[in-house]
């Protein structure tokens, strides 16, 4: 999300909109032609657009959804019908396709959408211990959906869950309470992020080559790059949150790890 926000305010930002289009129908009538975009800045995944006349436009990708930038007279590389949101300016037109959650409201008001999120790893003054505190208030938690939670801390999708965890020798079941070092999880998390938000390939292993970019991430059924076991994946979290989490059964073992807070074990 981060590059794709810096790639539409570099393209956008101090431009006047000519012309809009909504295609949903709750903004049908919406217009912001004669607005101009002052800028178009991330929060955790959610993409926010701001106008000089104090509006915001609030889009979300979920797993369908992009922007695309082309010329102002460029034919478009997606359906037509898969459009939801256009924007023209003198020089350039921004597309948005299938994206979701789309709403247009006072900038003051962003909040009501976003306030909720946790600290957003890709902020310069994010609050780290912040987000350690929001992990840890649910300490029976299993710590892959934990840190997919976007109430928790914003950034991390089910890429660096899955690359962080292996990199760390955890187990994606692991309880929150079982995990040694919470805070070096969610720093190693922030470092990857920072590490490749200028990039669309998204590299943990530190080898750009085609399929040698990460260590259990869709590599299911694969050896582990370490040891050589077959990396498993398989459905975690509560409906309709459920995502695939990928690990390596020896590198990730699930063992008991007794909390000396409270003598409890958790599977790890």
């Amino acid at each position: 999300m981060y590059l794709t926000a810096k790639r539409l305010h570099e393209a956008l930002a101090g431009e006047p909109v000519i012309a809009s289009d909504f295609r949903v129908p709750h903004l049908a009538t919406a217009d912001v032609a004669g607005r101009t975009v002052l800028e178009v800045v991330p929060r955790g995944k959610h993409l926010l657009m701001r106008f000089n006349d104090a509006r915001t436009l609030h889009t979300h990708l979920r797993m369908d959804g992009s922007w695309q930038i082309y010329a102002a007279d460029g034919p478009w590389r997606r359906p037509a019908h898969h459009a939801r949101v256009v924007l023209r300016t003198r020089h350039r037109q921004a597309v948005g396709f299938r994206v979701h959650d789309i709403a247009l409201l006072p900038t003051a008001e962003e909040a009501g959408l976003v306030g909720h999120l946790g600290p957003d790893l890709l902020d310069p003054a994010v609050d780290l211990e912040e987000a350690v505190r929001r992990l840890v208030e649910r300490p029976d938690r299993e710590i892959a959906p934990a840190l997919l939670d976007q109430g928790n801390l914003a950034g991390i999708g089910n890429l660096y869950k899955s690359e962080v965890l292996f990199l760390r020798g955890l187990s994606p079941w692991a309880a929150v309470r079982g995990v040694p070092d919470v805070p070096a999880v969610v720093r190693l998390a922030r470092r990857l992020l920072v590490a490749n938000k200028d990039r669309w390939e998204q590299i943990t292993t530190g080898e750009t080559a085609p399929g040698r970019q990460h260590w259990v991430f869709e590599r299911s059924g694969r050896p582990c790059r370490r040891c050589g076991t077959t990396i498993r994946s398989a459905e975690q979290g509560d409906p309709p949150y459920q995502r695939l989490s990928y690990w390596c059964p020896h590198c990730q073992p699930r063992k008991e790890v007794v909390d000396p807070g409270d003598g409890r074990s958790s599977p790890v």
